[in-house]
């Protein structure tokens, strides 16, 4: 476990990471805690430290609907359209006539496992150039304003053709809403984190804005300053792609949730038959394909190992990596670098968590490996 520990002291004190906490654990309890750094000015990094954990939102929206899934209520392949009307009102991107976008009628029907594995044709800003360029033209916001009408990013594919990363879980949480009829805050705090013993995770900071993190960006001098990025506060609608406030422990939680197959201390929340089907590949046939940054202070280029799929709500890892996780690994992670990996052959999970852009920048990615390979090595 020392040697953990010096993975983070190091990547602090070169810099690479402004700070760090990490944490591992097995189905019954935590196995390393660490940190190194200061997580503000004055504030040690810390178990305590909260981060905006962005798209670590995703898997946590993603089980809210694999609960109505288990419940009978909805199935994977209920299609998008039949729950939330509007989902019919997209088109495909097909270009630009001069200013003018091109949008076609979808070829195929999008389903709630397209928007669960990130194949229903949606793609942030980030990762197609088409996208930013519709929004300047159109107006169109970001769905990181907290508006509802920003939801209505066009399609850049055809759903269940291609993977393509965007804010399909944001719909899959307005499902989840549609269908239960109380709002995805109340459904995943009863449901979710109050069962799971989650206390500190939260949909508003305010009861951790004591412990709340900056973020820090990369300049082009290699030296982190601060930045202003977080969910919006009171938003239209919480994004289940982005809206949660966690910590490590908290988190750590709910992947110990995922080693222990749908139950935590005795309270499950899904039928192990629905667990087995939420950690199974859910693709189709499709896989993960690199994503091109087009935005590169937001993120570097994310590439994965060749064949990687995608379950009901987590990336899946098919091939063992030598002296790091096994096939069958299940992870993902926040545009802030907080980053998560469930390995139920090994027994593992880990999170290692700091608040700074770019996303999987050079640096971060040399810390998160020296930090997975101390893991594994400790085993």
């Amino acid at each position: 476990m020392s040697n953990l520990q010096t993975v983070l002291d190091q990547a602090t004190a070169a810099q690479d990471v402004p700070f760090v906490v990490a944490m591992t654990a097995n189905s019954g309890g935590v196995t390393f805690s660490g940190a190194a750094g200061n997580a503000r000015a004055g504030l040690t990094a810390s178990e305590e430290t909260a981060f905006r954990i962005f798209s670590m939102t995703k898997a946590v929206g993603s089980v809210a609907a694999m609960i109505l899934i288990d419940r009978g209520k909805i199935s994977m392949d209920t299609p998008v359209a039949d729950v939330l009307p509007a989902w019919n009102d997209l088109g495909v991107l097909d270009g630009f006539d001069g200013d003018e976008p091109i949008l076609r009628a979808p070829r195929t029907q999008a389903t709630l496992r397209h928007l669960a594995t990130h194949t229903s044709g949606m793609e942030y800003e980030f990762w197609n150039p088409d996208v930013p360029r519709y929004m300047e033209l159109t107006g169109h916001p970001t769905v990181l304003s907290g508006l509802k009408s920003s939801l209505m990013y066009p399609l850049t594919t055809d759903p269940g053709t291609r993977w393509g990363y965007g804010p399909s879980i944001d719909w899959l949480g307005q499902v989840v809403e549609a269908v239960d009829g109380r709002q995805i805050d109340a459904f995943c705090q009863q449901e979710i984190l109050d069962p799971l013993g989650m206390g500190e995770t939260a949909f508003e900071p305010d009861a951790l804005s004591d412990r709340l993190c900056d973020v820090a960006l990369r300049g082009e001098d290699g030296t982190f300053a601060p930045f202003d990025l977080a969910p919006p506060a009171n938003p239209e609608f919480y994004g289940m792609g982005h809206a949660l406030y966690s910590t490590a422990p908290d988190y750590l939680r709910f992947l110990r949730m995922v080693l222990n197959r749908g139950q935590l201390d005795g309270n499950r929340i899904l039928s192990e038959d629905a667990f087995d089907a939420m950690t199974a590949d859910q693709m189709n046939g499709l896989t993960f394909q690199p994503m091109q940054s087009v935005a590169p202070p937001v993120s570097a280029d994310v590439d994965m190992p060749e064949g990687t799929t995608h379950s009901f709500a987590f990336l899946r890892t098919e091939t063992d990596i030598p002296g790091m996780r096994s096939a069958g690994s299940l992870s993902w992670a926040g545009v802030c670098n907080t980053h998560y990996w469930i390995d139920p052959t090994r027994d593992l999970a880990a999170v290692i968590m700091t608040q700074s852009l770019p996303f999987l920048e050079p640096r971060f990615l040399k810390t998160y490996q020296a930090y997975e390979q101390a893991v594994y090595a400790g085993l």
